[in-house]
């Protein structure tokens, strides 16, 4: 049981109420909520002064706080994380943010990358926040491999693929490659890459690499690592972030700068891996509030994302949506967790096609 799960449970039934009032009014407004508010509203009559002493004990326990000098109270963060796990009401999602998503499905002639762009548009419209797609690495089979020397401190791996596709990435490779030793890495790779995805070579070159490093010279053996290393990482080609709908969060009520520090840290590569292992750890949706998510921490945003996986129930990907802390979060769960699935079934008929 967490802090906030056994906090719940200790409160008796007028300050749960209350205190989910607070929240409910506060998500849908953005703005403090007063005493005087909340008697129109409590399902049993209490005067203004009852509420207020209750609120007053809400704040005490760290679930409200006061933004300025008035008596209306907002959720903290560890009060909206308590109201997510505990209180929120979660519905299906209505027949028109469905129809909206499964518009985005439509043309099966388009290639993954475009109808992925589709959903992030869609989600980005339905919920008028900035919405995240994560789409999957190029996991088809592999046919050929070749570097080219583009210039001392810059070289081009190509990648021909069984499936027809074709990848070209520049790297920069370890000080003094030569084209010979670059040609040594290519046979190399290529005598044990054929019918096989760039993970399972990963997997194969770290075995062969310990197996047969007398029959590398020293430069070509660091051109295969650091060939190995661009490859993986999480970020590169393999793996691309599609964000759309930035100017949703930048409203009557936001911050510039906190916006451009949340893009900034979108932006950084390293990021766009944290975002996947975000996924990594199981199914479903989850939600990352504030600084729950060092991705975002600076942002004073949250996070609503869910993996998608192929048919193989392989976690490959992830669609999400961010906004300000006061996300309806009762809304954009479902939608998030609509989009993953379905998105999952679209890639996962295509791989059996």
């Amino acid at each position: 049981m967490t802090e906030q799960t056994q906090l719940l449970a200790d409160l008796n039934d007028r300050s749960r109420e209350v205190f989910r009032r607070v929240v409910e009014s506060y998500l849908e407004t953005g703005d403090p909520v007063g005493s005087r508010t909340l008697t129109r509203t409590m399902s049993e009559r209490l005067s203004a002064a009852t509420i207020r002493n209750v609120m007053q004990d809400l704040e005490y326990l760290g679930l409200l706080g006061s933004p300025h000098i008035s008596a209306g109270r907002v959720p903290t963060q560890m009060g909206l994380r308590m109201f997510v796990d505990g209180l929120m009401e979660i519905a299906e999602p209505v027949a028109a943010d469905r129809a909206a998503i499964e518009a985005t499905m439509g043309n099966a002639e388009s290639d993954v990358g475009s109808l992925l762009d589709r959903v992030g548009s869609a989600l980005s419209g339905i919920t008028h926040g900035a919405s995240l797609v994560l789409t999957p690495k190029h996991e088809a089979p592999i046919r050929h491999i070749e570097f080219v020397s583009l210039a001392a401190d810059r070289a081009l791996v190509v990648l021909v693929f069984a499936d027809g596709q074709v990848e070209n990435r520049v790297f920069t490779p370890p000080p003094g490659q030569t084209p010979s030793s670059m040609r040594e890495a290519a046979n190399f790779l290529n005598a044990m890459a054929e019918g096989r995805t760039l993970t399972e070579l990963r997997a194969q070159i770290a075995r062969e690499i310990t197996a047969r490093r007398q029959e590398l010279d020293r430069l070509a053996a660091e051109l295969v690592e650091t060939g190995l290393a661009l490859w993986e990482h999480k970020g590169e080609a393999q793996e691309r972030l599609i964000v759309r709908g930035r100017s949703n969060l930048i409203g009557p009520e936001g911050d510039l700068e906190r916006i451009r520090s949340l893009f900034d840290d979108l932006e950084r590569k390293r990021d766009i891996a944290e975002f996947l292992e975000l996924t990594d750890e199981g199914a479903g949706v989850r939600i990352f509030i504030g600084s729950e998510n060092k991705l975002f921490s600076l942002s004073g945003s949250s996070l609503v994302v869910s993996p998608y996986m192929n048919a193989d129930r392989k976690i490959i990907g992830a669609v999400g949506v961010i906004g300000p802390t006061r996300l309806n979060y009762g809304r954009i769960v479902p939608i998030v967790d609509y989009t993953a699935q379905l998105v999952g079934r679209m890639l996962s008929g295509r791989g059996k096609g």
